[in-house]
């Protein structure tokens, strides 16, 4: 098989995944709205999907070339993510049970690291997930689970609660959609982890399944620790092998032109992960 041919092929693998996932939220929407069940949770996971589907479209339309553009798209989307992480979701999973929540979040940065370091030697192998929309799926799943067990005890669907999705929903598409891009794979893969949410909250809420505080706790822990080691993971760093010193490279060899770049974009990454964050605190103020 020809590197075309194989492309293609990842590709439709790909395309069939990310539409087997939408179609397995939508049936699973249409179920909950007739029943007429969880008008709240519909409301979350659709505002979810389309944070993340509509950034996932930007990033995918995105100068990947560019490195100061590369720089300050993974600057802005981990600043938010890191900030929202620490402000919405961190506070469920400790406000439900202090210690069963951190160590839901340890479990879930160390088997975020863990899929990582591992997850490299899948990088070899013919799959239609990257590893970075596998924790990302993660996450969503995890999250959604909690969300379909305690979606009784959720407020309205409210600015607040739009800021806490949209907030790390969309920076997360936004990056993930540039990072498959710029390695030539299709973003359509990411319609799981945008689905991801709806899936399983909606599918909890189908069946039912009672959970006490703990284990909502250690739930909701380890989705934000999924989520926070993605956010790190998007940090834009401008060191030698990096995503940023590729891009920055003239050539085959790098020189005095290339260094000074890589020196002036880490003032770059800095700026964007600190205006990142402080754009969703902003907009936290200007909501309450």
């Amino acid at each position: 098989m020809s590197v075309s041919e194989s492309v293609a092929l990842a590709r439709t693998r790909t395309s069939r995944l990310g539409a087997a996932s939408l179609l397995a939220f939508v049936a699973l929407s249409a179920y909950v709205l007739l029943a007429g069940s969880a008008p709240k949770l519909l409301g979350i996971a659709w505002v979810a999907f389309a944070a993340m589907a509509g950034a996932a479209v930007l990033g995918a339309r995105a100068n990947t070339e560019h490195p100061t553009g590369l720089v300050w798209g993974y600057g802005l989307a981990s600043g938010a993510m890191i900030a929202s992480a620490a402000a919405f979701l961190l506070p469920q999973a400790i406000g439900y049970a202090a210690k069963p929540g951190g160590f839901g979040v340890a479990a879930g940065i160390l088997v975020g690291f863990g899929a990582h370091t591992v997850g490299h030697l899948l990088t070899h192998r013919d799959l239609p997930l990257d590893r970075t929309t596998a924790e990302l799926s993660a996450h969503s799943l995890a999250a959604g689970s909690i969300i379909g067990v305690v979606y009784t005890a959720m407020p309205d669907l409210g600015p607040l609660l739009g800021l806490a999705i949209v907030s790390h929903k969309g920076p997360a598409g936004y990056a993930a959609a540039r990072r498959l891009a710029a390695r030539d794979r299709s973003p359509m893969m990411l319609l799981l982890p945008a689905a991801g949410v709806g899936i399983a909250a909606l599918a909890v809420t189908v069946v039912s399944v009672p959970t006490d505080a703990t284990v909502r706790a250690v739930v909701f822990g380890f989705a934000a620790g999924i989520f926070l080691h993605v956010a790190m993971d998007f940090l834009p760093e401008c060191e030698t092998g990096s995503e940023v010193h590729a891009a920055a490279t003239r050539g085959d060899h790098a020189d005095e032109h290339d260094h000074a770049l890589l020196d002036e974009l880490r003032v770059h990454a800095v700026g964007s992960t600190l205006l990142g964050g402080v754009a969703v605190a902003a907009a936290w103020l200007l909501l309450q």
